[in-house]
């Protein structure tokens, strides 16, 4: 009976953090792509950075910290069918592929493309 309260118990938290993250203004649904397959998360832009944060873990941390600063989209393409969630684009931007729907994708091409003109100038 304990190890179920337990299970009950972690379960609650978890669906308490998903609920948190997912209501937390200025954050959208993305995945990120690992080497297996993409990882559920939201995404969040502060400042000059967009945080990423899992669905599922312990921490409400971020866990990628993307700068603007000289970040360049160098490819996008709606996900084919089966290869991630339906009605998602994928959206290569420097080192990482994120994976978010087209509202979202429109809101950080925006993003990028409203940062200041220094920001696309690498430090002399």
């Amino acid at each position: 009976m304990e190890v179920i309260a337990g299970i009950a118990v972690l379960a609650a938290l978890f669906v308490i953090r998903a609920c948190v993250l997912a209501v937390r203004r200025g954050t959208v649904a993305c995945s990120v792509r690992t080497g297996r397959g993409w990882k559920a998360g939201v995404a969040r832009y502060a400042g000059g950075e967009l945080h990423w944060v899992p669905f599922l873990g312990l921490r409400l941390r971020p866990r990628h910290a993307i700068a603007r600063r000289g970040l360049t989209v160098s490819r996008r393409r709606p996900l084919d069918e089966g290869e991630g969630p339906e009605g998602y684009w994928m959206v290569e931007a420097g080192p990482i592929a994120l994976a978010m729907s087209e509202d979202a994708l429109t809101g950080f091409l925006a993003w990028l493309e409203s940062a200041p003109p220094s920001a696309h100038l690498d430090p002399a």
